[in-house]
């Protein structure tokens, strides 16, 4: 039997953190539009979905300064905490970042937010950019 088809890589959400979600929210749910998408916190996190095609947006604040999102405030202040790719492979596609010579902040895959499988790829080795990966 032909192995499936490989699905194509989608963006599966950009997290944008935020210093107040309260603040923020009406600019994307009552001037963009785009219809809220119950998520579960995660991370340190309390996590706003917002459906934007496809894809989603997350509006990310955090619960506690030492969380992730609390030090990327800290650090860098409000705006584009990270890019989520979905995959059809997760493991094989880590595999195939670290044999590329890509540093892995995610050895293995972890349950994140909604349960779903994730791992992230450290901005160092992919232009800046903090990357996380979660499957179909």
């Amino acid at each position: 039997m032909p192995a499936a088809p490989l699905r194509e890589t989608r963006i599966a959400h950009i997290g944008i953190a935020v210093d107040s979600l309260e603040a923020i929210l009406p600019f994307y749910r009552d001037l963009l539009g785009m219809p809220e998408v119950p998520l579960g916190d995660s991370d340190g996190a309390r996590i706003t979905g917002l459906a934007a095609g496809d894809a989603l947006v997350e509006l990310l604040q955090p619960e506690r300064a030492d969380s992730p999102i609390g030090k990327f405030l800290a650090k860098r202040g409000p705006g584009i905490h990270h890019i989520c790719f979905k995959v059809d492979d997760l493991d094989g596609t880590l595999a195939r970042c670290l044999d590329a010579g890509h540093r892995l902040i995610d050895q293995v895959p972890r349950l994140g937010a909604e349960g779903k499988r994730i791992a992230f790829l450290h901005p160092a080795s992919t232009a800046g950019v903090l990357i996380e990966l979660t499957e179909y």
